[in-house]
């Protein structure tokens, strides 16, 4: 699996949200991750992903472009999204 992202967009997520997109990438490894897809229109498929890494539920957004996994955004998942994580794993 190809991971990707833009360097000035995750520098921007690095300073609003405190989560580096090196370490958001790893939420690929969390076999039970959640996926649901964004219904907003962008002109191509978003992807949300709830999961752990570090020990943190993350919602990480990302596309698919090219055959790669680009990462857009990463932020620590709010209260719903982590209710949801947690009831999916029962």
């Amino acid at each position: 699996m190809e991971i990707e992202w833009d360097n000035n967009k995750a520098a921007a997520n690095l300073i609003k949200h405190k989560i580096d997109f090196e370490d958001a990438k790893n939420i690929f490894l969390d076999t039970n991750c959640l996926e649901r897809e964004d219904k907003r229109d962008y002109n191509e498929t978003i992807i949300q992903v709830i999961g752990i890494v570090n020990q943190v539920v993350l919602l990480v957004v990302y596309t698919k472009r090219n055959g790669r996994y680009r990462i857009i955004s990463a932020r620590r998942a709010n209260k719903n999204e982590r209710r949801q994580y947690y009831q999916s794993q029962t």
